[in-house]
């Protein structure tokens, strides 16, 4: 049997909890989605960053549990600038009490159920947690609706600048990389759904099918054919291959 693949939306606003089981399958691909991830695997506590470019597990056989956060909301529930995280994954251990994350590590390990121990982990230290930025929250939807940078950052009273700094913070990476980050993702949406590549490109905002092609190849590091051949055809940054966030590729 390969590799099963599971979400649900979370009781955590704007999150989705996910599982993925091990099984024989060809290596796949993490593709950018301006998100970060709270993981569990082999007893291990760790935090996906955001992405810039594609990331492929170093174990693509080993079982998941995640939490994937809204983009720009895990910062403050981590306590840690996403930018310190960019393309990286890092031991809980290295942001949080040693002792403790191993304890946490041992209990989700123990549950039944490690993907809805590892939600009522996020949810404890959200209700803790300063509430994540509701001008950025704008910024995304904005960004996400095709707003260029410009009209995103008037919207919500920001320059430039203060809008540059607090993405960094929030997101990882400034305005304009989020911007074609999301662009690539309502694209690949797109394909996936099967939907022409020229009439994909145009719908997600790229110039033409071309512009998508050089996305495709810069972020996820393949090409837009290969990406649906390999693709599911249905179902969202995390270990483990989705359809609607950070996607598989062969």
């Amino acid at each position: 049997m390969g590799r099963v693949y599971e979400e649900r939306p979370a009781r955590l606003d704007g999150a989705v909890v996910w599982t993925r089981t091990a099984g024989p399958a060809a290596p796949f691909s993490v593709l950018p989605d301006g998100c970060m991830d709270l993981l569990w695997s082999g007893g291990r506590l760790y935090v996906a960053g955001p992405d810039t470019r594609a990331y492929v597990p170093d174990d693509s056989t080993a079982a998941y549990a995640g939490v994937r956060f809204a983009p720009g909301d895990a910062p403050t529930l981590l306590g840690v600038p996403a930018h310190e995280l960019r393309d990286r994954r890092v031991d809980l251990a290295a942001l949080w009490p040693g002792g403790r994350v191993r304890r946490l590590a041992e209990r989700i390990g123990e549950a039944a159920d490690p993907a809805a121990a590892l939600e009522d982990l996020a949810l404890r230290h959200a209700a803790d947690a300063p509430r994540p930025d509701p001008l950025l929250r704008a910024v995304v939807a904005g960004l996400n609706a095709g707003w260029p940078v410009a009209r995103a950052a008037e919207a919500v009273g920001l320059g430039p600048r203060q809008l540059h700094r607090r993405s960094l913070h929030s997101f990882g990476y400034g305005p304009k990389t989020l911007a074609r980050v999301l662009r690539l993702q309502r694209a690949l949406a797109l394909v996936r759904s099967g939907v022409p590549y020229a009439r994909a490109a145009a719908e997600a905002g790229c110039a033409d099918q071309a512009h998508l092609a050089r996305e495709v190849r810069a972020l996820a590091g393949t090409t837009l054919g290969a990406y649906s051949a390999s693709a599911p055809v249905a179902s969202a940054n995390s270990e483990t291959p989705q359809p609607s966030g950070s996607s598989t590729t062969a």
